[in-house]
């Protein structure tokens, strides 16, 4: 299995447009949607990702060469979610997530998102990923992981389901011929 190294992400040292493919990647149904192209959606992505200032919990994944390999960003309760300078359609999105994201509880990890480079899938790797959150969350007292499963990700919940995580909610949102919807899911610590 390789090695996985998780460092803060930093606009000044990695590579901005990788990583926002990799953002992109996770949702591009939605991105899809609400800009005209993959393109226009990655640039937008990658002039968020220049504010120094979003989540301390934005971690890069890279390998033993220092190749970003993926992504992955938690959240916590306390921290508070902060609105930066982006794009409506940026915004949109938000909006689009509070509706079927996981709510966070005191002393919950929330694990927000997790996306491997599209070369590096099938390795394992995410589900290592998965497994290094909730031994990072044992480690810190956490009382339980919680992640989302889009209903159409029928892998990734198996995945969740194989790790030990249990269904405890479904949201859905839908507007017009749009529609999403994620299973909220916990690993009880």
């Amino acid at each position: 299995m390789i090695n996985l190294i998780y460092e803060t992400f930093d606009p000044e040292i990695h590579d901005v447009c990788h990583v926002a493919k990799l953002v992109y990647d996770v949702d591009y149904r939605t991105f899809d949607m609400l800009f005209r192209s993959d393109k226009s959606a990655i640039r937008a992505i990658s002039k968020y990702l220049t504010k120094k200032e979003i989540n301390k919990y934005f971690k890069v994944i890279l390998d033993d060469d220092n190749n970003i390999i993926g992504y992955v960003s938690i959240y916590l309760h306390d921290d508070e979610h902060k609105f930066y300078l982006k794009s409506l359609r940026l915004y949109i999105v938000d909006i689009l997530d509070h509706f079927v994201l996981c709510d966070i509880e005191k002393d919950d990890l929330y694990l927000a998102e997790i996306a491997i480079d599209e070369s590096q899938r099938g390795k394992g790797l995410g589900r290592k990923v998965v497994c290094d959150v909730i031994s990072y969350a044992k480690s810190k007292n956490y009382n339980r992981v919680i992640i989302d499963a889009d209903f159409r990700n029928t892998g990734a919940k198996r995945l969740y389901e194989s790790l030990g995580f249990k269904e405890f909610n479904k949201k859905r949102v839908k507007i017009a011929s749009f529609e999403r919807g994620m299973h909220n899911m916990e690993f009880k610590l």
